[in-house]
């Protein structure tokens, strides 16, 4: 009992905290017990850390994790994604010798498909371009989607690229590129995910969520199987026993088949980890946005809430300005709204405004169309076929499909970048 309990606790724990501190800073989560976890991982135990070597070593030590932590997160480098992989090897090669024995045809092939394809659609959304926008490709880009006025406005130019933005692209510190429809940067993968990689990225989440899935039941098949050779009567969930008697029966398997069962138990807890962030990947595509976007909504939300946000029409035959924006877009719709914030709360005001019609005050997300979101098919579709062609919709049939994302306040610095 004390070998279940305790490699259940290390994995259980291990798992906790690196989705807390990967996954605690999301726009869904910041007003969580998860977020304030995040911050104090992330923030106050380590200026609590610095204080204290301010006073032991006058700030040497914190100097130089400082820099080591500087290069890990902000250059790119493949140490994460060796990880993984020796993460998903070391337990196969743990796994497979002493189970391959005591598996079905069946089995076996399913294992050798199912323990292929993350490899395969890890290398896939590693060497893959997830859509860095370049000179030569920049004009391409331009026409992949419109503006929506809302998160993206035309004329704005990458300090850094020194190229005017596309619309749903954002420029990746780590990567030194703007990505086009930039979801994240992917330390796993050692790559951003963008336009170009976003399918292989979806796939490589869900086969390892497949494969841990997978890698449990079987395992626990294996270990039920050697536990009804000494207990005919023995099933899976224990009919006819105490609970203090099954968990000693199960604590009897794992020390008898270690590899196998310490394996086994990581797959099940780490499992709901894997399927958690596809399910939440799968959520951005049904809602026509993407990480980098929720953000941006998330901020919108805030300014709303405040009272800082005004909408008003476009007019769907306005004159383009060609210097700044596509003059066609593989996209079937156009924005018919433009929102923007003022500093002081009231309507804008000039002749500078673009625009048609009186200026509303927005005051929820739910007054506000998503350009992006032309159902949870055509979304899917764009995610995994990047190139696919739409057919042009009418302004007044797209109006009705469009949805946004709901997400929780968070203090934001702007919604338009």
């Amino acid at each position: 009992m004390g070998t279940l309990r305790n490699v259940a606790v290390v994995v259980l724990v291990i798992s906790f905290f690196t989705f807390v501190a990967f996954f605690g800073r999301l726009p869904a989560l910041r007003n969580t017990p998860i977020g304030t976890l995040h911050r104090a991982i992330w923030l106050h135990i380590p200026g609590g850390l610095r204080a204290l070597d301010q006073r032991l070593t006058q700030g040497r030590l914190s100097a130089w994790f400082l820099r080591l932590a500087h290069t890990l997160w902000n250059d790119r480098h493949p140490t994460v994604m060796i990880f993984f992989m020796l993460l998903l090897s070391v337990s196969e090669i743990l796994f497979l010798p002493p189970a391959w024995s005591m598996l079905t045809t069946m089995r076996k092939v399913n294992a050798s498909i199912i323990l292929t394809l993350p490899y395969v659609f890890l290398y896939a959304a590693a060497a893959s371009d997830p859509g860095y926008i370049t000179p030569e490709k920049h004009s391409h880009q331009m026409t992949l989607y419109p503006y929506d006025f809302t998160i993206f406005h035309p004329g704005q130019t990458c300090h850094t690229c020194h190229l005017l933005k596309p619309a749903r692209s954002k420029h990746c510190s780590i990567c030194k590129h703007c990505v086009a429809k930039m979801d994240h940067h992917c330390i796993f993968i050692n790559n951003c995910v963008g336009y170009g990689n976003h399918h292989y990225f979806l796939l490589l989440l869900l086969t390892t969520a497949v494969l841990t899935t997978y890698a449990t039941f079987v395992g626990f098949s294996i270990l039920s199987d050697q536990v009804r050779v000494e207990i005919p009567s023995w099933k899976v969930w224990g009919p006819g026993f105490t609970w203090s008697q099954y968990a000693n029966i199960w604590a009897w398997a794992l020390q008898e088949h270690t590899r196998i069962g310490a394996v086994t138990l990581l797959c099940l807890l780490t499992s709901p980890l894997i399927w958690g962030l596809f399910g939440y990947h799968m959520y951005l595509i049904w809602a026509g946005t993407t990480t980098n976007e929720s953000m941006k909504w998330s901020d919108w939300q805030t300014e709303m809430r405040e009272g800082y946000a005004f909408k008003r029409g476009l007019s769907t035959d306005r004159q383009k300005d060609g210097a700044i924006e596509p003059a066609w877009t593989r996209w079937p719709v156009e924005s018919e709204q433009i929102i923007v914030r003022t500093e002081d709360g009231l309507p804008p005001r000039g002749p500078r405004a673009i625009g048609v019609g009186e200026w509303q005050r927005v005051w929820k997300l739910a007054d506000v169309e998503n350009l992006y979101d032309l159902g949870f098919w055509d979304n899917l579709w764009d995610a995994f076929w990047p190139r696919y062609g739409f057919h042009r919709r009418s302004p007044s049939g797209n109006q009705d499909a469009r949805s946004y994302p709901v997400l929780p306040a968070d203090a934001g610095p702007g919604a338009q970048q």
